[in-house]
This record gives structure tokens, sequence and C-alpha cells, in this order.
């Protein structure tokens, strides 16, 4: 069997084409009634008004959406729900997370329980289109593999022949482990869990052959399991999984609010601005692309109904994409994972923001 160490899991993330979990529900806003809301109104206007924003999280997986035991919450995913909360009141704190399993998330979205997710959603056709959901720029891409005890014998799926996965219910995750079976012809038991935690206690009480999930969470999952050292992940991707915030359809003021602030993230490293330069770059800067930026030049906050420096207010709180990437999980977490395809466009990565004009 191949050992993959740490950082070789964290190649392999790296080296994906694109890439996991999530499940179909549908989804309108609340306020909106599945119409589309003229003027500005809508979702926007509720958060506006209410003075914070409800975000749906995971909150079980450390690096990207996880809660401690004083009840803080960290992760990639939670700097997202931040950077829209420092757009919206200059404040990231100005938020309320609310842990949602993969069942219920999109009903908690479409019933208005929440204005967003950043919970580890992969975006699909069926939930773009049929289940009624509007999927923000990707923040981060990502694969699904599968998770073995070592010197349990299996080396690949073929060898899950008669065993047993433990699996996340209504998710992309399922979906595939059951069609990458089938194609190849494997007998096997789906274990399925309505929640993560319930699925990787089950895997570590060894009532599962293997765990399957997206394989950031398999890494960012394995440091909490009894024995991390002797858990390992094959050799193998299933799956594209492509992931990032999600509002629901027919609210476009919305949607533009929560996408222009994850592009945001994008463009301020592009153009070099971070939470500790950019209030000095805003005030002496003379390049007309970053005065936009800031607010400084024009009105392109204003004209989607945010503050005119929303972009700088969030950049200045939370940092831009690769502030929020190494800090959750760079080379000083205990993930070190290289960015790969998650380093923007000019690097040779996918991460890429449409022109701030």
């Amino acid at each position: 069997m191949k050992r993959w160490s740490f950082l070789a899991l964290a190649a392999a993330i790296a080296a994906l084409p694109l890439a996991s979990c999530g499940a179909p529900g549908s989804g309108d806003t609340a306020e909106g009634g599945g119409e589309e809301v003229a003027g500005g109104a809508g979702r926007l206007q509720t958060v506006l008004d209410r003075g914070e924003l409800v975000c749906g999280v995971d909150g079980g997986i450390p690096g990207f959406s996880f809660v401690d035991d004083s009840g803080a919450y960290s992760g990639l995913d939670v700097d997202t729900c931040r950077a829209v909360a420092a757009a919206l009141f200059d404040d990231p704190d100005a938020l309320e997370f609310r842990r949602l399993d993969s069942t219920e998330r999109f009903e908690a979205l479409k019933g208005g329980e929440v204005d967003m997710l950043a919970r580890n959603t992969t975006w699909t056709i069926s939930r773009d289109t049929s289940v009624g959901m509007e999927f923000a720029p990707t923040t981060f891409y990502d694969g699904q593999g599968m998770m073995v005890k070592e010197g349990s014998g299996i080396t690949s799926l073929e060898d899950f022949e008669g065993k047993s996965a433990c699996v996340e219910t209504g998710t992309t995750t399922e979906l595939n482990l059951t069609d990458q079976m089938r194609q190849r012809g494997v007998n096997f038991e789906p274990v399925v869990f309505q929640d993560a935690d319930a699925a990787y206690a089950a895997y570590d009480e060894g009532r599962c052959d293997g765990m399957t999930s997206d394989k950031s969470q398999l890494i960012a999952r394995r440091t909490t399991l009894t024995n991390p050292d002797e858990n390992v992940l094959l050799d193998v991707t299933m799956s594209k999984e492509p992931l990032g915030p999600v509002t629901t359809n027919n609210d476009s003021a919305w949607f533009d609010t929560v996408k222009w602030v994850t592009f945001a993230l994008f463009q301020a490293e592009e153009l070099g601005l971070t939470s500790e330069n950019i209030e000095q770059e805003a005030e002496s800067t003379e390049d007309p692309n970053i005065l936009r930026f800031v607010g400084a030049e024009g009105t392109l906050g204003s004209d989607m109904g945010l503050p005119n420096d929303f972009a700088e207010r969030a950049i200045r709180h939370v940092g831009n994409y690769g502030e929020i990437y190494e800090r959750n999980l760079g080379p000083e977490t205990e993930f070190d994972l290289p960015r790969g395809q998650n380093t923007l466009w000019t690097e040779g990565g996918l991460q890429y923001s449409p022109p701030f004009r």
C-alpha cells in the first residue's frame, strides 16, 4: 500500500483538476417568495436592517469551519462569512454562525434561517438549476478521496469487495461513491450517517472499513481521530469538488453581494493589497485600479447598494484570499496544504476575479 504523509496528501489535492460535498434541496429567499425582488430589496436589505449576517457552516472541519471548546469559529469558510459581514457592517463579528448538516442546509437557506452557506458545498448542475441555488466563486477546488486504516490490506477501491465505507448522506460524496463502485463492479456496503461527526466516529471505532469525503476534509478530520497516524489515504481521486459560498436563486442583489465580496478576496491578492497595507495604499496610491477597488474613485459599491468601500472593509478586517488560505491551511498550520489550483491565475492556478470596473 502506498502510504501518504501529510505533505503527500496535500500534494495530491494540489494536483486535482478541479474539485466537495453536499446534497440536493431547494430554495428561494424567504422574503422574495421565489420571485425576483425589484430595486435591490430582498435578502440584502433584510441583512442590513438586522445588523448582522447569519451564515450556515459545518463547524466540524478543522481548517475550513471548526468551532472549538470556547465556541470560537475558525477556518477558510468561516473567514468567507466574516469577509461578507465586514463588507456590509465594517465589522467581521457582526455575524451569527449556524451549524447545519448536509441534509438540512438547503432547506435552511430556502426558509431564510440563514442568509448564505459557506459549508463545503459542491457546485453541481442540479443544485444550480432544479434545486434553486446560486453558487458564488469557488473558494476551494477539491476532490473526493478514501481513508482506511493502515494495515487493513486495502490499497484500492477494488479491495472494498464485501467491505463497508462510512459516508455522510445527502452529499455528492454518497453519490460519487456509489458510481465509482458500480463502475468497478464492486459489491460493498455504504454505511450512511446524517452528519459527519457520526460518520467519523463510526470509522474511528472500526465500524466501517473506510471513510470517504473530500480529500481536504479527510486530511483535516484525520487530526481528530484517536490515532491519526494509523490512517492513510488511498491513491485515488473519485470526483471534482468545487466548493464555495451559496445563496438562493431569484435574489440577484444578494447574490451579487456575496459573489463580489468573494471576488474581492482574489482581486486584492492580485493587486498586492493585504490587511496590513490596504489603508496605506488607499491613501497614497495613484493606481486607478486600486482606487476603484477601495472605493476612493467611482461608485462600484454604492451602485450595488453596498458601502462604496465594501471591498476595502473586507480586506482590512479579514485579509485577501492568500492571507486567509495561509492562516487556515498554509505552512504554519498542521495541514500545510500547497495551494495548487487554489493559487491565482497569474501563478498557474484557477482563482480569478473579473475586473473591478
